[in-house]
């Protein structure tokens, strides 16, 4: 039996014989055409020259023409019944001729084409005026030559042919002209030497691994020839990714100020116009204005496109509403009050940890939406959604700028469009003659094809929306696939920006010291580094208006006051209130002092802000993404020491703790319905009882007690929100109010306790709070640290412990 491999082999093989002989044939008739059309040349150049009277120029040029179109004619009228070979897996020469062969056909057939139409419509035109006015088709071509040779005519409709391209261009400068400007104005282009906000690499702090990241890219960019001769590709474009005020613009500053190369900028607002179309003629022209600058400055330009959320947002979610996660997600999606995110609604309590760090950059993001009154918000949108069905204003036809950025990018390195365009019709034109070989003596007679564009054109991307928000094709790799992360502001990333700012005015050198450095750091919960160089500007401006030259650490801390939301203000509580307020602060620091062991108070005041009397702030020590139950129990703790507090030292408690109850309320909530986490186990092993059901009916009883006095905590008023309050469907399970309820229980009880076992301690922490209003970092660590707090052991059987509410 024969090998099947060599059964293949000759079945290929005769393929190819089949395939070689019909393409010899083909060649063939293609010359036997020619030489037809050739030999009868002549002829009608006789005829034009000897019967016509024709110049010899003229009568040339058209026997060329005709010699090439009855070519072109064969052509078509062969192809129509003689199949073409299949010329797969054949040599390059062949593949070219056939190449040369289709061109030749292609263009041909349209021009016939075009000449059927044009010849059909004339004539019906013509066929109809001539059965309305009665006369013969000659007779009217006849009368129409003579308007045509009249000076007249012929100067009105050349005006009437200039005339109205141009009032069509005018009107439409007119209409667009104004939106088109203010799109293009917010397009900034920067040269070498021309940008320069004062902004260096090194002046980029708290953030050094993207700093390093966008270095690394940016260098082979510019000089990466040895990488790319080694067979590397660079980076086509970088996303940053980050919260608003992480540094991100200013890295981007930072760029164009230290790297020698031209960057054009770009808002990603500056691409919607409120006519379909226009967004795209924007991008065109950023793409033109950076080639522009790139030719002239050595090759390289970078686009940097600030908030490119607003262009590339996914195109299938434009104008829809977007999915949030299912998960626990942070406590702080459910307790997040006021500008400075307390966990509270009275704005008492702020605890600095990552995920409120995150929640409150996110928080100051800018909006673009116009002002309108609660209510009316998602009235407008539907408005909108009905005018502007691409995604809201300048958003008309949707998605258009993000196509033609993502066209763009891809075709970056493209020869010119012009120089390919002309290339290609010269050859096709060279081809369809059929006078100009393809080939002589070994050298091509067609315009090599263009290069693609020597310069190179580079894209960063700033947004600060999660990157599964933002279209798929727009960050994949080969476009924005390189992704740069900016985290939120540390305490050691602040400690790196206060090393900055701190340097360029004068200051106290106390505050050079690692101790107050590391100080400064704990106490600016949640600046940016913006807020930082601006509260060093505003200390040094309050030591100036009192004579001093330079700035310490009460400047320091009198500008933080001033920066924050909420503001201190000069208000004097009676002694009565100004001690109760005191007892309140005390019972929050003293409780995160002893529960919260990974957590490190950062102020304690009685000085009002906003509409709160007080607050306590603290900032973990170390960075955490998750938390275990009895950490969370620790802040509610925290969160009930100052209702614990005030009915230690008064038998009940003030309106002052409605924040507290409600932030209390949430986090129990939060950790049985998100969480899984309930009440702890009682636990009476170590009391005698009779039999094991008697412990057993014991122990539910205490847990009882602890849902009852949970029960009365527990703020009500959350029950009554919409539907959709996350916090208020688990309260309303019965099973999970339980848990819920004995979880706060057990907490008020763990306060009280504490409070009664450190009661000196307690008050004493509020004598030093009533006298110096307001305590910052190392202060209030030195306190608590000197108090000596205890945790109690605390025994349940002990009826004394248990509060009457």
């Amino acid at each position: 039996m024969e090998p099947e491999g060599s059964t293949r082999t000759a079945v290929v093989g005769a393929h190819a014989g089949t395939r070689d002989a019909l393409a010899g044939e083909w060649r063939r008739l293609s010359r036997a055409a020619t030489f037809v059309a050739v030999m009868t040349s002549p002829a009608l150049m006789a005829v034009l020259i000897g019967v016509d009277d024709w110049p010899w120029g003229w009568a040339l040029l058209v026997t060329i023409v005709a010699v090439a179109a009855f070519r072109g004619l064969i052509d078509i009228l062969v192809h129509r019944f003689i199949p073409r070979p299949s010329l797969y897996g054949a040599d390059r020469e062949a593949l070219l001729d056939d190449a040369t062969a289709r061109r030749r056909l292609w263009f041909w057939r349209g021009k016939f084409r075009l000449v059927l139409w044009v010849a059909g419509i004339i004539f019906g035109v013509l066929g109809t005026i001539a059965t309305i006015a009665g006369e013969s088709i000659p007779h009217l071509l006849t009368n129409i030559g003579n308007a045509l040779t009249d000076p007249q005519m012929l100067v009105t409709l050349i005006t009437l042919g200039i005339q109205l391209p141009l009032l069509f261009f005018i009107n439409f400068a007119i209409i667009f002209g104004p939106l088109l400007y203010f799109g293009l104005k917010q397009m900034k282009g920067y040269e070498p030497g021309d940008a320069d906000w004062g902004v260096r690499l090194e002046d980029v702090r708290g953030q050094a691994e993207p700093k390093e990241d966008v270095t690394r890219v940016i260098e082979l960019w510019q000089s990466g020839e040895e990488f790319r001769k080694a067979g590397g590709k660079p980076e086509r474009g970088l996303l940053f990714i980050g919260q608003p005020g992480t540094g991100k613009t200013m890295l981007s500053k930072a760029i164009a100020t230290s790297f020698n190369s031209p960057i054009v900028t770009m808002p990603g607002s500056g691409f919607q116009q409120a006519f379909m179309g226009l967004d795209s003629v924007v991008v065109m022209f950023m793409i033109r204005k950076a080639r522009k600058l790139a030719r002239k400055w050595g090759g390289q330009c970078i686009i940097f496109i600030d908030e490119i959320d607003a262009v590339g947002l996914r195109r299938q979610a434009l104008g829809t509403g977007t999915m949030t996660g299912m998960g626990p997600g942070s406590f702080e999606d459910h307790a997040f009050f006021g500008p400075w995110g307390a966990q509270s609604a009275s704005g008492d309590l702020v605890l600095e940890t990552r995920a409120w760090r995150e929640r409150l950059f996110a928080s100051r993001a800018e909006t673009h939406g116009p002002f309108l009154p609660p209510g009316l918000e998602r009235f407008y949108g539907r408005i909108n959604d009905f005018i502007f069905p691409g995604g809201g204003m300048g958003g008309m036809g949707g998605g258009m700028a993000l196509n033609q950025l993502l066209v763009q990018m891809d075709g970056v390195d493209e020869p010119p469009f012009w120089r390919k365009f002309w290339t290609n019709r010269i050859n096709t034109l060279l081809d369809a003659s059929y006078l100009v070989p393809r080939r002589l003596f070994g050298r091509s007679l067609r315009i090599r094809p263009p290069k693609p564009r020597p310069e190179q054109v580079y894209f960063i991307g700033a947004t600060n929306v999660p990157i599964d928000r933002l279209d798929p094709a727009l960050i994949r790799p080969g476009r924005m696939g390189r992704h740069v992360w900016f985290r939120t502001p540390t305490k050691d990333d602040r400690a790196d920006i206060f090393d900055l700012y701190l340097t360029r005015v004068d200051h106290d050198p106390d505050l050079d010291t690692p101790k107050r450095r590391d100080e400064l750091a704990r106490i600016t919960n949640g600046y940016s580094p913006a807020m930082i160089e601006q509260v060093c500007s505003m200390a040094l401006t309050y030591a100036h208006s009192e004579g001093r030259v330079d700035f310490g650490w009460d400047d320091i801390v009198e500008a933080m006051t001033t920066i924050e939301s909420g503001t201190a203000q000069g208000v004097d509580y009676v002694a009565e209130e100004s001690r109760a307020v005191a007892i309140h602060e005390a019972g929050h620091a003293v409780a995160s002092h002893v529960y919260m062991h990974d957590v490190l108070s950062t102020r304690l005041s009685i000085r009002k802000r906003g509409g709160s009397l007080g607050h306590h702030q603290a900032i973990e020590k170390e960075e955490r993404f998750s938390s275990w139950r009895h950490e969370e129990v620790g802040k509610l703790v925290w969160t009930l020491g100052a209702m614990a507090a005030e009915h230690v030292f008064y038998g009940e408690n003030s309106t002052g703790v409605g924040g507290d109850v409600q932030s209390a309320t949430s986090r129990a909530a939060w950790m049985v319905g998100m969480c899984g986490m309930g009440p702890m186990p009682v636990d009476l092993s170590h009391v005698e009882f009779p039999d094991d059901a008697a412990r057993e009916e014991a122990e539910r009883e205490y847990m009882e007690r602890f849902e009852r006095i949970g029960e009365q905590i527990l703020n009500r008023a959350r029950g009554q929100r919409e539907s959709g309050d996350s916090i208020a469907s688990i309260l309303m399970d019965g099973h999970k109010r339980r848990a819920a309820s004995r979880i706060l229980g057990q907490s008020y009880i763990t306060a009280v306790c504490l409070v009664r076992h450190n009661r000196d301690q307690v008050a004493h922490i509020a004598d030093m709070l009533v006298e110096r209003k307001e305590l910052h970092g190392d202060e209030v660590v030195e306190l608590l640290d000197a108090a000596r707090l205890e945790a109690p052991a605390i025994d349940i059987t002990d009826e004394t412990i248990w509060p009457k509410l």
